[in-house]
């Protein structure tokens, strides 16, 4: 497994974290549930820096490698300031009690 994290400085941009939500509702999570070899990607963001970014969990590096559409640097209008990628050690599921991940978080939730 193969992890991924991209920040972004929206610093600049005609962005906000609070325009982008829209985005992530209109149009990307829905896009990258149909990503071949994507895990899980999770957005995220510091409203109060005005920082946006996400997490994302590979099956491999190689499908980590396989380019996506820069749809987010052309909204935001630049590339991100940050990408780390991370070889993945090990991976743990806690106990929880909501049982679907998919489709959860502030801007699914509004």
């Amino acid at each position: 497994m193969h992890a991924v994290i991209v920040w972004w400085d929206l610093a600049g941009s005609a962005q906000t974290v609070e325009s982008l939500r829209s985005f992530l509702r209109d149009e990307a999570v829905d896009r990258f549930a149909r990503v071949p070899g994507l895990r899980l990607k999770f957005w995220i963001s510091d409203t109060a820096r005005q920082r946006w970014g996400a997490v994302l969990l590979w099956e491999s590096a190689e499908a980590a490698a396989v380019p996506l559409a820069p749809r987010a640097a052309e909204l935001i209008g630049h590339p991100p300031d940050s990408v780390t990628a991370f070889d993945v050690e090990a991976t743990v599921e806690g106990l929880f009690t909501t049982a679907a991940l998919a489709g959860r978080g502030i801007a699914l939730e509004e």
